[in-house]
């Protein structure tokens, strides 16, 4: 199941944001791909700080993956541009943040294809104008298309 989001602001994107932060459960995964300045990383972090994480949202470009903790459960930030290697993914011990007291969130997850868990969503975001961009939430387990079903029934402004 897939669903299109026409993003034509940050304002919109915030929105958006603030509708998933309320419907995404611990255990979901979630991948995100696009090209880079697509709003991967914007998105990511208008729903980290829609679900409360107060502070800097870094891209974890660098550092691979940005660990946040909340009340409830944690998130998981991985950004695998710079991933070269599969070998990569077991020698940094990834496998372990995929549990069902986590929300997984991964930028460029096509560098470690067949390596992650069951996805729920995956996000695909291209841009189509200055500041417009179509977002598909593909739905690709129960759980995500539930959580979907869910998140097109409360897109209604």
């Amino acid at each position: 199941m897939q669903h299109l989001f026409a993003i034509t602001s940050l304002s919109d994107t915030s929105r958006l944001a603030q509708k998933i932060a309320k419907l995404i459960f611990p255990g979901m995964v979630i991948t995100l791909t696009g090209n880079l300045g697509s709003g991967k990383t914007t998105l990511t972090r208008e729903i980290l700080l829609s679900l409360g994480i107060s502070g800097t949202v870094k891209s974890p470009t660098f550092t691979l993956v940005e660990p946040y903790i909340l009340k409830n459960f944690q998130v998981y930030h991985f950004d695998l541009y710079r991933f070269n290697d599969p070998e990569e993914w077991f020698y940094a011990g990834f496998d372990d943040y995929f549990t069902n007291q986590s929300v997984s969130f991964i930028e460029w997850a096509e560098k470690a294809k067949g390596l992650i868990p069951d996805i729920d969503w995956d996000i695909s975001l291209t841009v189509t104008g200055d500041n417009e961009r179509k977002l598909i939430i593909n739905a690709q387990t129960e759980a995500g298309i539930e959580c979907l079903k869910q998140l097109i029934a409360n897109d209604v402004d």
